[in-house]
């Protein structure tokens, strides 16, 4: 086992400004605090380390920003370490052992109401202008339902939707936009998933649809998006997004035009080709206008056309200057043995929470073997360097931990629920004494299911992405869950409506009538 000689895999979350200036000092000084909180939460220092992420915080908070570059620094830090900060917080900062199931969030379809604004003639003579001189591969067309979608979004309660889905989508929109170029679909119907998911790949509709472009089990085995106990492929990105890529040039290739593929994305083809077979109209305004669509779906290509018009002429939505939250990176391995979150988390020296966003398909903190798990981009070779510390068949409960300076052999293993000999058993270059940087082999005892209980009922779900963006705290007093939630503009767009889904939640029948096989 290599202890001391392991490299370093930590990456910085933000580089300073350019050139000199007082306010690299600051930035410095917050990741310092950052780092010592991490070093004491790795530690299980949890109080010292609620305070050193809190003192993070507020170094930047109360940072001096006189320049447009400065303040763009400071913001951009502070996004990415309320965000971090976050990811602990939920992984069970004071709150015990990390909770074994995954969090699920709301489509934003189930939140946008069928709009009854009477229509500005100011509004389409300007979306008319606007047209013009868009360029898109979608045909764009005005409606006095898409006027009325626009006029929604520029509400306060719109607006928010809006722009949650606006941020989140640079986490996946290089990797949407590419594999829609390898299949053939327009750039433009990337706010699908906008509308369907909000890009938050564990979405999940009232009527059990799942991901990023919100399949439900049926279709989404057509595609090759395939269910286990512990695993949904409809919650990974890059499949689902492979999956709707072709299933959306399938729907073009029998309807023969984009809105009436849209259509029969929502409601599934069936319902569609019964609604052209009764009218003799392949023509989707005019099925709207006779009512023979689900309403859902008479509201669906609206809110997309919407959203699109809205995305592509920004200045005139007051939508500039948006800052889009980082691509997803990652190394990915393909796991020889059922391996825990925990173990990788520390390796990698992250909370639990970030490797399960990481895997958003993983519904459980055990990856089975012959699982390509997703770790921070860069550490593939260390994990799996550490991974062979550890024998195969104890990677599922055993761990690893990084001594600091302070702790002792007997600390360490009553919270790991072991003894000091056993740990001493396994690690022989303890024989000169415990010191800090050691990485030790922790035959771990398996977490008691009562434990895991009381984790669970502790946990409450997050706030919303409008709370943590919301005014400057005095002080953060209040913890650090409310100091990172409320310290930047929404750095992940979390929903106020994550839930945790039972096991049978877990496997969605479908639709219901009105969406029947839709996806």
């Amino acid at each position: 086992m290599v202890a001391h000689a392991e490299p370093s895999i930590l990456r910085e979350l933000s580089r300073p400004l350019a050139g000199p200036s007082p306010l690299t000092a600051v930035l410095e000084r917050a990741r310092s605090r950052f780092e010592a909180g991490r070093r004491l939460y790795r530690a299980g220092q949890m109080a010292d380390a609620r305070r050193e992420f809190d003192r993070t915080l507020s170094i930047l908070l109360d940072a001096d920003r006189p320049s447009p570059a400065e303040r763009a620094a400071v913001e951009r830090l502070l996004g990415e370490l309320a965000e971090a900060i976050y990811q602990y917080d939920i992984s069970g900062l004071g709150g015990g052992v990390p909770d074994s199931e995954p969090v699920f969030e709301k489509s934003p379809l189930d939140e946008i109401p069928e709009p009854t604004f009477p229509i500005d003639p100011k509004l389409r003579n300007q979306v008319a202008e606007e047209l013009k001189t868009t360029v898109s591969q979608l045909p764009l067309e005005i409606t006095d339902e898409v006027l009325r979608y626009i006029n929604y979004f520029s509400t306060e309660r719109g607006r928010k939707i809006l722009l949650a889905g606006l941020r989140n989508s640079g986490r996946y929109r290089e990797m949407i936009q590419r594999i829609f170029d390898e299949e053939g679909i327009p750039q433009e119907l990337i706010h699908l998933a906008q509308a369907e998911s909000g890009f938050a790949p564990r979405a999940v509709s009232v009527k059990k649809a799942a991901g990023l472009w919100q399949f439900i089990a049926s279709r989404g085995r057509e595609y090759g998006l395939y269910q286990t106990k512990i695993t949904d492929d409809r919650l990974d990105p890059e499949k689902a997004t492979r999956a709707a890529a072709r299933h959306l040039k399938d729907l073009y290739n029998q309807f023969g035009d984009w809105y009436l593929a849209m259509a029969a994305y929502n409601c599934g083809p069936l319902n569609v080709e019964k609604a052209v077979a009764r009218t003799g109209y392949a023509d989707f305004w005019e099925l709207r206008r006779r009512n023979v669509l689900p309403k859902e779906t008479a509201n669906y290509v609206p809110i997309i056309l919407a959203m699109v018009i809205m995305a592509k002429n920004p200045t005139h939505y007051g939508l500039e200057g948006i800052e889009p939250a980082a691509p997803v990176t990652y190394s990915t391995i393909q796991l020889e043995a059922d391996t825990s979150l925990e173990l990788i988390g520390d390796i990698v020296e992250r909370p639990v929470a970030e490797l399960r966003a990481m895997n958003p398909a993983l519904l459980t903190n055990v990856a089975p073997a012959g699982y390509f798990v997703h770790v921070p981009a860069g550490t593939s070779a260390a994990v799996q360097a550490a991974l062979s510390t550890i024998p195969k068949q104890q990677r599922a409960v055993w761990r690893l931990h990084r001594v600091v300076g302070g702790e002792t052999l007997a600390g360490i293993a009553g919270r790991y629920r072991t003894t000091a000999d056993k740990i001493a058993a396994l690690n022989p270059e303890l024989e000169g004494g415990l010191a800090p940087g050691h990485l030790l082999i922790i035959p771990a005892a398996p977490p008691a299911k009562s434990a895991r209980r009381a984790a669970s009922a502790t946990r409450r779900p997050a706030a919303t992405a409008a709370k943590r963006a919301s005014a400057k705290p005095a002080a953060p007093k209040a913890g650090i869950a409310a100091s990172a939630k409320t310290a930047s503009a929404s750095p992940a767009g979390k929903s106020a409506s994550k839930t945790s889904l039972s096991a049978a939640q877990r496997q969605p029948a479908g639709r219901a009538a009105s969406a029947t096989a839709a996806r």
